[in-house]
């Protein structure tokens, strides 16, 4: 949800401000870009040079900037304008009085009263200035202008008391801001379950029958999704791919087996299943448990077929929107269509071999979207990314009617 987000971070002057430093570190690590504004207040309890390391960018306090003779603004409204959102953290009794009613007095306030973006406070104070009435006055205030509170934690205080006002944790600060971003999305709520990559069925120790399959196709599915608001489970079969997102459940799997197995058990509480995976249609029918000795002569291998894991969803589908993928050499929308209402599938994507840069290997594809009243929309040759988001906004239109 942070990733590529230009991201305001202002700090008051509150001991909180401390914590400051692991925020913008977890903020970068998301994906983030940081501009910081410090009070000057907030420089006694924090360094600047510290955030500035850290945020790679320069920190602000005043209105001007006096350097090698010459003397140039911080553009509050600039700074306004730039950024996606806004987080006050620590938010002081003082800032966030100020903040109510609109007093100007630092760079700060200035910036926050540029901004244009949804705001988030997280306060910062002892247990009584925390319960006093004009602080929870001005707390209401400020959620009555549509600005968002992260609650105070209790634990104890900078005073030795124990009680509310300890500002939330930087990690729970990131989750809140994360989740409130995730509300406002299409798939918000909704449980998402993508197959990807190849599985890989063993012959021996050390060789295995497989395909081309790179799982990039399943991987953009997934990320899009994530980016969408869904609660993602990936099952990918081996790829050399990996990512890092709390929106996804990667669940790495080796044989269609395995797979099978793993999406029987994720299918029942999801509400939309894109099965992207190449899974091996067969598998050899005896394991050697020793590595096979090269002998004169061909070898006869013996196969055996793997469990329709798509065929299965399609038979156990009740509320889910079930998607296929067809990967086709010849008659592909003949097969395509007979895939569709083989498996029971609300919809189909077919892409071609025969199609200059499309199927395994390359970092695009060009794909057409079947559903189930057979409707074909076809799209140009495109970067997956971009293909994943066409896909998701054919899905998103359906399953929203």
């Amino acid at each position: 949800m942070l990733s590529g987000k230009n991201i305001l971070l202002g700090i008051t002057g509150g001991i909180a401000a401390y914590k400051t430093t692991f925020l913008t570190r977890l903020l970068i690590k998301a994906g983030a870009s940081v501009q910081i504004v410090l009070t000057e207040s907030a420089s006694s309890f924090v360094s600047p040079l510290t955030l500035s390391t850290l945020s790679k960018n320069p920190v602000l306090m005043d209105f001007t900037n006096e350097e090698d003779g010459s003397l140039s603004w911080n553009n509050h409204v600039e700074l306004g304008l730039w950024a996606d959102l806004m987080v006050v953290a620590p938010a002081t009794a003082n800032t966030l009085s100020k903040m109510a009613h609109g007093t100007c007095d630092n760079l700060l306030l200035a910036t926050y009263l540029s901004a244009k973006c949804p705001v988030y406070f997280a306060p910062a104070m002892d247990l009584d200035m925390y319960k006093h009435p004009s602080t929870k006055a001005t707390l209401d205030t400020l959620v009555s202008f549509g600005y968002k509170l992260i609650p105070a934690e209790s634990g104890e205080l900078a005073s030795g008391l124990h009680g509310e006002g300890r500002m939330a944790e930087p990690e729970t600060i990131c989750t809140f801001i994360s989740e409130d971003l995730k509300r406002g999305r299409p798939l918000y709520g909704k449980k998402v379950l993508i197959t990807a990559g190849p599985t890989h069925e063993p012959i021996d120790p050390v060789r295995f029958l497989g395909n081309r399959s790179s799982g990039t196709m399943g991987f953009e599915l997934a990320k899009t999704a994530a980016n969408l608001g869904a609660d993602v489970v990936l099952i990918t079969g081996p790829t050399a791919l990996s990512l890092s997102d709390s929106n996804i459940d990667l669940v790495r799997v080796e044989t269609a087996q395995e797979m099978y197995e793993a999406c029987l058990a994720h299918f029942p509480s999801a509400i939309v299943v894109i099965a992207a995976a190449a899974v091996a249609d067969y598998r050899p029918k005896q394991i050697h448990k020793e590595k096979m000795k090269k002998k004169e002569g061909d070898l006869l291998l013996e196969l055996e077929r793997n469990p329709d894991i798509l065929l299965s969803m399609g038979q156990k589908k009740k509320h889910q929107f079930l998607v296929g993928f067809a990967l086709e050499t010849e008659n592909e929308l003949e097969n395509a269509k007979g895939k569709l209402k083989r498996k029971n599938l609300d919809a189909i994507v077919l892409n071609s071999l025969n199609e200059t840069g499309a199927g395994f290997g390359p970092g695009t594809n060009k794909v057409s979207f079947i559903d189930k009243n057979l409707d074909i929309k076809t799209f140009d040759l495109k970067t997956k990314p971009e293909v994943a988001g066409d896909i998701w906004e054919e899905i998103i239109g359906r399953i929203h009617v």
